[in-house]
């Protein structure tokens, strides 16, 4: 019985050199699997070689399956051959040519037989390959604009990058990124898994961070999730000071070392300003609610690397679009499910941004030295929940008719509900349109149909 086959071509506006090695670098699994596939990465490798091995482990329902891949350095690219996993066979090109005017070609070209003979390929055909024309267009997406953007506004250099909250929903986005643009990511973290991880421990104000470490900047992630269910006193005493004993703790130690990083890259929210439906730019007054609070606090105690003379950025960010996870990994079964709707009146406004926008941030904060302070990490089309909802429901194609009551999301969440999904905040990226920064998906539509791999509602 033949081989299944599969291949998309795409015209990348980037040299082809560039095109090849954005794919050998560490990182580029991370970031070119799709935000809605459930898939992790159990043992990986720094350097694509022949031989090279991968191991993820795929979610397929509540179930988990291993994939071995060994790799191979070929003419024109590299292939990885499966050794395990849910194909009977599977072996997949990866091929980059030079094309015209400095531009380059990405092709994938996937040769592949499911199990169960014919009877896998009769009923199983079909939806590998809707799975994989989402997948590949998704992948392809991400590898243009990625390579468009380093083109636009490259690093100065490789950049060696201390990172808390690595292993967290925006830090594996970030360390994906990160590494395919060339850099080096350091996790810090409380349980070290590799010889280069660095120890911390906020409570008790300890880190093993080397005198005569040589680190460019750090990205401060590491905080408690907001959005785990109701609130308690001890809760919001962990979310405070979860934010407030870490950034001291990085604070003050990189100010200390004998050559200090140039730039710290440290998370706040726009849960700093006041729930009045009113537009808030960077200079906009603090709200009187909890988390404005914590995002207070949170941005303070980075003083001892400013006064350090170490440049500090703090964005507050707004809701992070993404099926991995946070509030659209748990919209979208419901939406799928035909149980979506909007929450209350719909009225309140939700302040978001992509993903994609969110690293792309990040990562040039690190190197563009008059990005300075708060600067709003939202889109420039803020909308109601009300528009996020139609729009969701558009994306996945699904009817939105079953509203979450105002009365019932307090009685069950309680402060939680009142701060994050009911809160009424409009935070506007003045900062960054004044920076002439070109967002990915200035608007809704364009955001959720790439995330969830969706075609725009009206294509």
């Amino acid at each position: 019985m033949r081989d299944d086959t599969f291949q998309r071509s795409s015209l990348i506006h980037a040299p082809v050199n560039e095109l090849r090695d954005w794919h050998f670098r560490e990182g580029a699994f991370l970031r070119l699997n799709p935000p809605w596939e459930n898939a992790e990465v159990v043992e990986s490798f720094t350097e694509l070689k022949d031989g090279a091995r991968a191991v993820i482990e795929v979610g397929m329902g509540p179930l988990k399956q291993r994939w071995i891949a060994d790799h191979e350095i070929i003419e024109g690219g590299f292939l990885d051959r499966q050794i395990s996993g849910p194909f009977a066979s599977w072996e997949h090109r990866h091929l980059f040519e030079e094309a015209e005017n400095g531009t380059s070609r990405l092709t994938d070209s996937i040769s592949y037989r499911l199990p169960l003979g014919i009877l896998g390929k009769t009923f199983g055909s079909p939806l590998v390959r809707a799975k994989l024309e989402r997948m590949f267009r998704y992948r392809h997406a991400v590898t243009g604009s990625d390579l468009e953007r380093r083109q636009k506004n490259p690093p100065p250099r490789p950049l060696n990058i201390l990172m808390t909250g690595a292993t967290g929903l925006i830090g594996r986005a970030l360390t994906g990124y990160l590494q395919t643009q060339g850099h080096t990511v350091i996790p810090v973290t409380r349980s070290p898994k590799s010889a280069g991880d660095i120890r911390w421990n906020p409570e008790a104000q300890e880190i093993d961070l080397p005198a005569d470490i040589n680190i460019d900047g750090v990205i401060h992630l590491a905080g408690e999730n907001v959005g785990n269910g109701r609130w308690s006193a001890k809760t919001k005493r962990h979310i405070l000071e979860s934010r407030r004993l870490g950034t001291r703790l990085i604070s003050e130690t990189i100010a200390r070392l004998p050559k200090p990083p140039s730039v710290l890259v440290s998370a706040s929210g726009s849960g700093f300003y006041p729930h009045d439906g009113q537009i808030h730019d960077e200079t906009g007054r603090r709200g009187d609610h909890f988390l404005a609070g914590v995002c207070e606090v949170w941005e303070s105690e980075a003083e001892a690397a400013r006064a350090a003379g170490i440049r500090v950025v703090h964005p507050r960010i707004g809701v992070v679009l993404t099926p991995a996870g946070g509030a659209l990994k748990k919209l979208v079964p419901l939406f799928l499910s035909g149980l979506g709707g909007p929450i209350g009146d719909g009225k309140q406004h939700l302040s978001w941004i992509s993903m994609d926008d969110l690293i792309d941030v990040f990562h040039r904060s690190l190197f563009e030295k008059t990005w300075e302070g708060p600067i709003n990490l939202t889109a420039p089309k803020v909308v109601t929940n009300e528009e996020f909802t139609t729009t969701l429901a558009a994306t996945l194609r699904r009817p939105a008719f079953l509203p979450a009551p105002e009365a019932a999301l307090k009685l069950a969440f309680g402060e939680m509900a009142e701060e994050t999904i009911l809160a009424d905040i409009v935070a506007v990226p003045r900062k960054l349109q004044s920076l002439g920064y070109e967002f990915r998906h200035p608007d809704l539509t364009s955001a959720l149909s790439h995330v969830l791999g969706r075609m725009t509602p009206e294509s």
